[in-house]
């Protein structure tokens, strides 16, 4: 077992969850703090958690940590831009509290989970609050000496069901539907990353000391037209789906490239080998199809 000390704040969320099953595998010790438990990290440290709550993250941090990961917060972006004080309250004020205990319990390396969205203009409220908390750990590295590493994540899809997995919700609506209606004009150009691949180049961040206090984006080794996922999707399904692009204006959403603004250069972390986008989407077909036959 690793002796080293890590709580993942989030860690029953989507990607907190794969980092989690990731940092066990390796062998570490690692405590999971979420206000609601998940059925893929059963068997792991949990403790319940809400980061708005100052004594709930003392409670969870042990003394002399050595890593904290926060993955805590608002993840949908949709539900993020109709919501700001939920947002700020939570993924802001609440990555504040944590880094707040973690510096006072010695931590040695916290790393925030941001967003591409925070080098963007679009993205909302939830674009604002993950630039917003990178500015507030980069202070914190200035004022207290608290290192950081900062993933700004980008399109992150498993066989997972969460409400923030767009591709796992897109094949199970078309399941469903045998339809697959875009709001856009699906030439939006993405670069998905598996979760499980996102998960272990995650973890080597923290295995080596030339991430400590860098920005790291984190995205697939592919870019992907929306139309074209639809498309090899509709593809593995026999082409039995009727695909339907209704050509309106995203708000919230970028289109080819998140930079927009800028923020501090970052440097640029790909997975190589890397889960193939194709059988990535037939893991999500095969995990929806089990979860309708049960």
């Amino acid at each position: 077992m690793n002796k080293r000390k890590i709580v993942v704040f989030g860690g029953a969320g989507f990607l907190g969850g794969y980092v989690v099953n990731e940092l066990e595998l390796r062998g570490y010790s690692v405590i999971v703090a979420d206000v609601h438990n998940s059925f893929y990290i059963k068997g792991s440290n949990f403790k319940k958690c809400d980061i708005t709550k100052i004594l709930d993250i003392e409670n969870v941090i042990p003394d002399d940590v050595d890593v904290v990961y926060n993955f805590a917060g608002f993840a949908n972006m949709e539900k993020a831009a109709d919501n700001p004080i939920e947002v700020i309250n939570l993924n802001i004020l609440g990555n504040l509290n944590v880094m707040e205990v973690a510096r006072r319990k010695g931590c040695k390396h916290f790393v925030f989970a941001s967003s591409a969205y925070a080098m963007s203009d679009k993205g909302s409220f939830y674009g604002v609050s993950k630039l917003s908390s990178e500015k507030i750990v980069e202070e914190y590295k200035k004022k207290y000496g608290l290192n950081f590493t900062i993933i700004r994540y980008g399109s992150v899809y498993s066989e997972r069901n969460f409400n923030n997995n767009y591709i796992y919700n897109l094949i199970k609506t078309a399941l469903l539907t045998n339809r697959i209606i875009h709001s856009g004009d699906g030439q939006e150009v993405r670069e998905y990353i598996h979760a499980a691949d996102a998960a272990s180049l995650s973890v080597d961040i923290i295995e080596d000391n030339k991430f400590l206090n860098q920005h790291i984006i984190l995205t697939g080794f592919e870019k992907m037209k929306r139309i074209e996922l639809f498309e090899m999707i509709n593809e593995i399904l026999g082409n039995t789906l009727q695909i339907q692009i209704e050509n309106t204006v995203l708000e919230n959403h970028y289109k080819i490239t998140p930079y927009s603004i800028q923020p501090i250069v970052s440097r640029k972390l790909i997975s190589n080998p890397f889960i193939d986008m194709g059988q990535g989407i037939l893991e999500c077909i095969k995990s929806i199809n089990n979860e309708q036959d049960n």
